[in-house]
């Protein structure tokens, strides 16, 4: 009977029990979204500034230069250098917000090149002077290497 009683339970709790599979109820968070750790920058009034330098040292054949103006982000410059060729290269460029660097390059002058002589190059310099004197003679008598001869045939 004990036997009977026992199957007749657990088939009426197989009948009962839920058919989905079990999945732990999800926790809800606890906090709130994170604060920001810093503010946002206030500008106060717009950027404006200008510059202008040159270096011209003729000894030395340096001659460049350099002139910015900035009204807000409206920028505004030039740039010049000297080429070892004689010409002049020049950059204008803006910059207008976003948009990037938007250059202009130009060259004033006409390029040169000192011509090189061609063959052999005419020494600037003269023959060696000797270092050394002339040998003195040394007299004496000979001595022979293997002593003197005898005759084969004596």
């Amino acid at each position: 009977m004990a036997l009977k009683l026992f199957i007749v339970s657990a088939l009426v709790a197989a009948a009962l029990a839920d058919q989905r599979p079990y999945r732990p109820p999800t926790p809800q968070p606890t906090y709130g979204a994170p604060a920001p750790s810093y503010s946002q920058p206030q500008q106060t009034s717009r950027p404006q500034y200008q510059f202008e330098w040159a270096v011209n040292d003729a000894p030395s054949g340096n001659d460049y230069g350099h002139q910015e103006s900035r009204d807000g982000y409206d920028t505004q410059g030039s740039y010049y250098v000297q080429l070892p060729d004689g010409r002049l290269q020049r950059v204008d460029y803006t910059v207008n917000g976003d948009s990037g660097f938007v250059a202009q390059v130009t060259y004033e002058g006409e390029a040169q090149y000192p011509q090189q002589g061609y063959g052999s190059p005419r020494p600037s310099y003269g023959p060696p002077a000797p270092t050394y004197g002339t040998p003195a003679p040394t007299y004496g008598t000979p001595t022979p290497a293997y002593g003197t001869p005898t005759p084969a045939y004596g």
